[in-house]
């Protein structure tokens, strides 16, 4: 059986500021409920009866009084703060998380997330987060990597990279390559415009009206693109473009031309127009096999394709390659060069840590 609750002592004071607080429109519903509590209290109410007429726990009614008796009807009003204590992350648990991420797999699923993990090891998911920022971890990402075998790889490295931090003196240095079967496609329904809070919208299905190839020559120092489209992927395409390019590079500078390792840059028809004594002025220095990242035209080729081609919308392959070549005499109008920074030392180093690290031998 409750003890019967002391009267709680109101002076006349106090009893208009709380009796105000309970009429006023814009006092917290909560403030409001406490208000009642002291003054059901002052009129001498046990605290069963406040309990029913409030609709408040007893414990409430409790907590509600013994404030009003310590800090008056400002205790009332004032904002409760909760004690809350923050789990405190140990080395240990620490290196737990980080054992877990590194070393597990969840068993229904390629990688964990912060709170699978959480839960797997029984902790809050802001502990496994804090743990994953402090140390860069992002499950969720995945890169791609290739690995060169080319045994020349550190020579034909050493030769492209010296061109881009050193380009010889009285010459041309002219990154090359040809970006092929690029499809001119149409939406099957026009498309719909972008508008305030929806993005532009497409048909999933397409109609392809040809393809056409495109061949590129940027020059490393200026950044201007030499480009032709072609409709095929030949070596006789590729020899008409190397043509093009002789014609528009003075007639008094070597040409160097960095290339991949394609058929096409190599076949017979190639080497014996390099051959002629009219030629002797043009070089080819080839990438590595599987090192496409070396030749800087292939950035210029993913900036054409994410601005114009992607999303583009062509009815027919001569629109396709108008819309390239206007794009390109866009980017000549302010050609930005790429500048390549990295030396033959750092990339070799890196290429040797990686091939550690999945244990490949060559």
């Amino acid at each position: 059986m409750f003890t019967p609750a002391t009267a709680v002592v109101i002076t006349p004071e106090q009893r208009r500021d709380l009796e105000a607080l309970v009429r006023a429109p814009s006092t917290p519903q909560g403030v409001v409920r406490k208000c009642r509590v002291i003054l059901l209290a002052g009129d001498s109410l046990s605290n069963s009866a406040i309990a029913r007429q409030t609709g408040m726990s007893r414990p409430t009614i409790l907590t509600t009084r013994a404030a009003f008796a310590q800090g008056s009807v400002p205790a009332l009003t004032a904002r409760q703060r909760r004690n809350r204590t923050r789990p405190i992350l140990t080395a240990a648990t620490e290196q737990r998380i980080l054992d877990a991420t590194l070393k597990t797999r969840p068993a229904d699923a390629t990688h964990w997330s912060v709170r699978r993990l959480a839960a797997e090891l029984g902790l809050s998911r802001m502990m496994v987060e804090r743990v994953w920022q402090k140390h860069q971890i992002q499950p969720h990402r995945v890169e791609k990597f290739k690995i060169s075998n080319d045994p020349h790889f550190e020579d034909k490295v050493r030769d492209v990279v010296g061109l881009y931090l050193n380009p010889p003196e009285r010459a041309l240095v002219f990154s090359v390559d040809e970006k092929s079967q690029i499809q001119a496609l149409d939406r099957t329904d026009p498309i719909l415009p972008l508008r305030p809070g929806i993005p532009e919208r497409q048909t999933h299905d397409y109609k392809r009206h040809g393809t056409t190839t495109l061949f590129a020559a940027m020059n490393i120092l200026n950044g201007k693109v030499i480009g032709a489209c072609l409709p095929r992927h030949r070596s006789r395409e590729f020899l008409r473009f190397l043509r093009q390019l002789e014609a528009q590079a003075p007639a008094d500078l070597q040409i160097h031309l960095i290339v991949d390792n394609a058929s096409t840059h190599k076949s017979a028809e190639v080497k014996r127009w390099l051959a002629s004594k009219k030629r002797s002025r043009f070089h080819f220095h080839f990438t590595p096999t599987s090192s496409s990242w070396l030749n800087q035209v292939e950035r210029l080729f993913g900036i054409v394709t994410e601005r114009m081609i992607r999303r583009g919308t062509f009815h027919n392959v001569h629109e396709l390659e108008t819309a390239i070549y206007n794009w390109l005499a866009k980017w000549n109008d302010s050609p930005k060069p790429f500048a390549w920074t990295a030396t033959a030392d750092v990339i070799l180093e890196k290429v040797r840590r990686c091939k550690e690290s999945v244990g490949t031998a060559h």
